[in-house]
């Protein structure tokens, strides 16, 4: 077994995906990583909007009172969306640019027992890139534990992290927060850390209540347990004021919020602070 970390990248979902792994040998390594990112490349085929044969796409043709059975993965992405709809008030929503082509969110259903989606109105045009590499993170972890990697860090595109164990003699991995990731760090083992922005892409985020883009902040970084929950999670931040997000986090005590206003970092939420660098 290596002290060292080995480091792999490959490209998925518009974005470049990294593995970090830790304590292991270089090539038991490398194949552990191409097994997870072979699987990136699975769920990318299944969840992008941008591929004409997804799942996704296939949702979108549906008219009302139309069902899709729906693959594992993609059900429980949805399944995941639903309960972070519910949880940040509507904030986050995979329908939220829909509201920009029809006049009212189209409404939808996940039947448990059938594994399959119901399209109840409008039109679904889903849009997972608040979630979609998030959820991709979590299952990828799933797969370095299931090759005895723990020590490992996953990120996509920058902006989307998830940890394991930490590497052996420190306390966590070495993650930041700000632009180019250098004004705040902190160390992380077994969290996910997510951020949304207006700096990369510009007004990009629209709050699915009204359709709206959303100007509310500059930044917000998020810090949970599961990399989709943090994506989603960043995301409403954007949208919800402050007396909002706290409510969020009341009902949520696991969960953490950094806000970027005016220049200046500023923590919501009761879970303890990673240790800062």
């Amino acid at each position: 077994m290596s002290d060292s970390i080995h480091v792999f990248n490959h490209n998925a979902m518009a974005t470049q995906f990294q593995v970090r792994i830790a304590g292991e040998e270089k090539t038991y390594a490398a194949q552990t990583a191409q097994a997870a990112s072979a699987l990136a490349d699975e769920l990318e085929s299944r969840l992008s909007r941008f591929r004409a044969n997804s799942e996704i796409s296939q949702i979108a043709q549906l008219v009302p009172g139309d069902k899709l059975r729906l693959s594992e993965p993609v059900f429980a992405c949805l399944r995941l969306a639903q309960r972070m709809e519910f949880a940040t008030r509507g904030a986050f929503s995979v329908t939220a640019s829909a509201l920009r082509h029809q006049p009212t969110k189209p409404l939808w259903a996940l039947l448990e027992n059938e594994f399959t989606l119901r399209c109840d109105s409008g039109r679904l045009e889903f849009d997972l890139g608040a979630i979609g590499k998030g959820f991709a993170l979590d299952r990828m972890a799933e797969v370095l534990r299931e090759w005895s990697c723990p020590a490992f860090m996953l990120v996509a595109g920058g902006s989307s992290i998830l940890t394991g164990d930490a590497p052996a003699g420190t306390v966590g991995w070495d993650c930041g927060l700000g632009e180019n990731n250098s004004s705040r760090r902190h160390w992380l083992a077994n969290v996910s850390l997510s951020g949304s922005g207006l700096a990369v892409k510009g007004e990009h985020i629209f709050d699915p209540r009204t359709g709206l883009a959303c100007l509310r902040r500059h930044r917000a970084w998020a810090l949970t347990t599961s990399a989709a929950e943090s994506d989603a999670l960043s995301t409403a931040c954007m949208i919800l004021d402050e007396t909002e997000i706290l409510d969020v986090l009341k009902r949520n005590a696991d969960w953490l919020v950094f806000l970027n206003e005016k220049n200046e970092w500023r923590q919501l939420g009761q879970r303890p602070v990673p240790p800062l660098v």
